[in-house]
């Protein structure tokens, strides 16, 4: 049974009911955030959707499919976007093998 209950996404705006400043303020930085500036509002929602697959987040995932498309984003550019982030996410696996390496290297000559 999974915890992801896809309904209690409409439930985000609550996170401010057990600590309402934290909250208010949390919402303000992250709708401006998402304001248009340096990059587009299409832009920002394809990172988004992208570091959403990277932290296997169900409800970002479906908010951030749903905004990439509201903001002319396409299927082929979210799902390159979700390939980035799946090349950066393997490539920070991979790079830490380095480290491995080195130790073993050491105990080994």
């Amino acid at each position: 049974m999974s915890y992801y209950k896809p309904e209690d996404l409409k439930k985000f705006s609550n996170i401010t009911e057990f600590q309402e400043a934290m909250g208010k303020k949390f919402f303000d930085w992250y709708g401006e955030v998402f304001e248009e500036g340096a990059l587009s509002k299409r832009e920002k929602c394809l990172i988004a959707l992208a570091v959403a697959h990277s932290e296997a987040c169900p409800y970002c995932i479906d908010a951030y499919s749903s905004s990439c498309l509201q903001n002319g984003a396409d299927e082929e550019q979210m799902m390159e976007a979700v390939h980035v982030a799946a090349a950066i996410k393997g490539g920070a696996t991979l790079v830490n093998s380095v480290q491995m390496m080195n130790h073993v290297k050491k105990l080994t000559m």
